[in-house]
């Protein structure tokens, strides 16, 4: 079956987004293996690995993320979960790099992308739409990002997300994401080799227009669960130094 690809170019907006039929045949060492992950605050990240550099949900500065840099960085593919400004914000990013924002099945330099249409809300999606998570293997990890899920995850979403090595999890609730209760239900259901929370509260708050909560109610709950603990914003992750055995990783966000 030939993949639809639905991508756009993340500078020029998301209305001029455009179909395609793109080969499924992978080049040559695409998915060298090893993944550097930098953590650009919220539920941000740059991965780069197997040649490409990945931007997950680059955000407008304002409420949560008030005290954050714009995570305006090169990349060659942008992916973002919704059109929420705290995780869709693609404005004003350097050189044209593509765009994916909707469930379905992508590609693109060689990896395959699932898009997995989650509720951004408890609700039935009817506050905040659509989510999108979205889980594929570059360097050699498999990777899920979990985006603003606030849904318990179905059976039918938990075969298209397959078992992480690394997953991005929101942690610090408010009406669009999970609180630290849903986000270990999410675990024990993905069973993830590394666990990297996202989605709470930081110094970066403007305490008067941010609901979420700390990092450190997640853990308390998770008490149990080794943590490791990054006093920078990157780490390097090869397939050989994951464990059976989940294990959760926190960055630091150089203020």
């Amino acid at each position: 079956m030939k993949r639809r690809q639905l991508m756009g170019y993340a500078g020029a907006g998301l209305a001029t987004a455009f179909l395609t039929t793109l080969s499924s045949e992978f080049p040559a060492g695409a998915q060298s293996s090893g993944l550097s992950v930098q953590w650009l605050g919220h539920t941000c990240f740059l991965l780069t690995g197997g040649g490409v550099k990945i931007l997950v949900n680059p955000f407008r500065s304002v409420g949560c993320t008030a005290g954050y840099r714009p995570p305006k960085v090169a990349a060659d593919l942008v992916m973002i979960s919704s059109q929420l400004l705290d995780e869709g914000a693609v404005d004003g990013l350097p050189g044209k790099p593509k765009l994916i924002y909707e469930p379905g099945v992508y590609e693109f330099q060689g990896i395959k992308f699932q898009g997995i249409a989650t509720d951004h809300d408890r609700k039935g999606g009817k506050q905040f739409g659509v989510n999108t998570a979205w889980a594929w293997k570059q360097g050699g990890i498999n990777i899920l990002h979990l985006g603003g899920a606030a849904a318990p995850i179905s059976a039918e979403q938990k075969i298209l997300m397959g078992r992480p090595d690394v997953a991005f999890v929101p942690v610090g609730g408010s009406a669009k994401a999970y609180n630290a209760q849903e986000a270990k239900q999410a675990i024990q259901i993905l069973n993830p080799k590394l666990v990297i929370p996202t989605h709470y509260r930081t110094q970066a708050a403007d305490a008067a227009k941010c609901e979420i909560a700390g990092l450190d109610e997640f853990l308390n709950l998770m008490q149990g669960t080794t943590v490791r603990r990054s006093n920078s914003d990157s780490i390097t992750i090869s397939p050989g130094n994951l464990t059976e055995t989940s294990v959760i990783q926190t960055l630091s966000y150089k203020f």
